[in-house]
């Protein structure tokens, strides 16, 4: 409920990744022409649509034995493994992002892939 009252109208958006920017999911940038810096998540938008999809992605990695789950799981476990938890968890609810709003605009419902 709090993502479709977040986003309000899909049409708005061109791709799932100017949503997952929307919500501020993404790492901000503070770069010069010689250099790259990369920050935290920006924390644009709604914080409180943040914090559910970051509760989603933390249950689902944790909690969840729906064989549906497990492609994801083992997304975020090698995300885990090279980066670590947190960083693995706000991708997690970044790729959730992307998902719910690819089943919004298409009307469809999720299907794992092989």
């Amino acid at each position: 409920m709090r993502f479709v009252a977040a986003i309000d109208e899909i049409a708005r958006f061109d791709s799932a990744h100017k949503v997952e920017s929307y919500l501020g999911l993404v790492p901000g940038e503070s770069s010069s022409s010689e250099r790259q810096q990369r920050l935290s998540i920006t924390k644009a938008g709604s914080s409180s649509v943040r914090w559910v999809l970051g509760q989603a992605a933390w249950s689902l990695q944790l909690r969840s034995q729906d064989p549906a789950a497990r492609p994801l799981q083992l997304w975020a476990a090698e995300i885990a493994r090279r980066r670590g938890a947190r960083i693995a968890t706000i991708a997690l609810a970044r790729k959730l992002a992307g998902i719910l709003y690819a089943l919004w605009r298409d009307g469809t419902t999720y299907e794992q892939r092989p």
